[in-house]
């Protein structure tokens, strides 16, 4: 029997692709064809790209190029819940859905962002690090302040802003929350205080990046802000990269202003390049840790990740309606 439907994954590192097949085929049997790439660049996608019923995506960029290509394109399913990568206004021109999965891993991101925080207030990787050249003294990491009574400020209070609050708080950590959606029903309920973009820099003895990346949060911090910030801010990012300014944070770093940076992804993150060497300057500063954009990772949210995406592609081919549709208004207006 002929292959009714493609599906190309364009990229992937999980090893196999078992897990997407698994659902299609569950949902199509023999009338879906999956073809897992590993593409890094838009002219290794364009050609297998044009005659995709479906995409999905993980670090691949998929731009107005390739989606013009596309001549049977139904859906673009992302992995996670971000789709910066994804030209959704192209997209919807072409009346192509394009889906998400966006509640698959709050609980893991907070436990990540907080965990690099604490990991920087107490200074353990100075600790480590000294410890094993030898050297045995509590004096090593000097100066650690008391964590309780501080404040931090959260840039983004969606469901893992939520989360985030919730574990700061049990540390007696004070939650200063931005985001230009804010209740005052919602910062009742869970305790924290709404305010400005500007004084949260101002006023935050840490501060965790969990927003969107959009246009207007490109490069959210730069020089201008770090300047507002106190003295000795500790940052910790488990957004998007390029919502820092990251020859801005290493003018930062080197002048005291951050004492310390939990990145869980750079500027350009190393999973879209074929070839990648640490070659950025953060990579010599003792006070920083970088984790490889791995703060949603749990055994169980990588399946469930894999899983939704592909049953958002099974169902669009099925005809039935995806359960997160990114680009609902303008698709429903055409």
């Amino acid at each position: 029997m002929a292959k009714k439907y493609k599906v190309i994954i364009t990229d992937y590192d999980f090893g196999n692709i078992d897990v997407e097949t698994n659902v299609l085929k569950d949902a199509l049997g023999d009338a879906v064809e999956v073809v897992g790439l590993n593409a890094k660049s838009e002219e290794e996608l364009i050609g297998p790209a044009k005659d995709a019923d479906a995409l999905i995506v993980q670090y691949s960029h998929v731009g107005r190029r390739i989606i013009e290509e596309m001549q049977k394109g139904k859906i673009i399913a992302r992995y996670g819940s971000g789709v910066d990568i994804v030209d959704v206004e192209a997209a919807s021109e072409r009346g192509i859905m394009v889906t998400n999965v966006p509640d698959y891993c709050h609980q893991e991101v907070a436990d990540h962002a907080v965990t690099l925080l604490l990991t920087l207030i107490k200074k353990i990787k100075v600790y480590d690090n000294r410890v094993r050249t030898g050297e045995w003294r509590w004096q090593s990491a000097k100066p650690i302040y008391r964590m309780q009574g501080k404040s931090v400020g959260i840039v983004g209070f969606g469901r893992i802003g939520m989360e985030i609050a919730k574990r700061v708080q049990g540390f007696g950590i004070k939650p200063l929350v931005y985001t230009p959606r804010m209740t005052p029903e919602r910062a009742k309920e869970y305790q924290v205080e709404s305010v400005s973009f500007e004084t949260l820099l101002r006023e935050s003895d840490y501060i965790i990046l969990q927003a969107p990346l959009t246009s207007e949060t490109l490069h959210l911090l730069s020089d201008r802000e770090f300047a507002m910030m106190k003295d000795q801010v500790i940052l910790v990012n488990t957004a998007r990269g390029p919502m820092i300014d990251e020859a801005a944070l290493i003018r930062a770093l080197e002048s005291g202003k951050v004492a310390g940076a939990g990145l869980d992804d750079i500027e350009e993150e190393p999973a879209k390049r074929r070839d990648w060497k640490p070659d950025s300057k953060l990579f010599n500063f003792e006070n920083v840790i970088v984790t490889p954009h791995a703060a949603y990772y749990s055994e169980e949210s990588i399946i469930e990740s894999r899983r939704r995406a592909a049953e958002e592609v099974a169902r669009v081919l099925k005809g039935e309606a995806p359960h997160h549709l990114v680009n609902q208004a303008t698709i429903h207006s055409k």
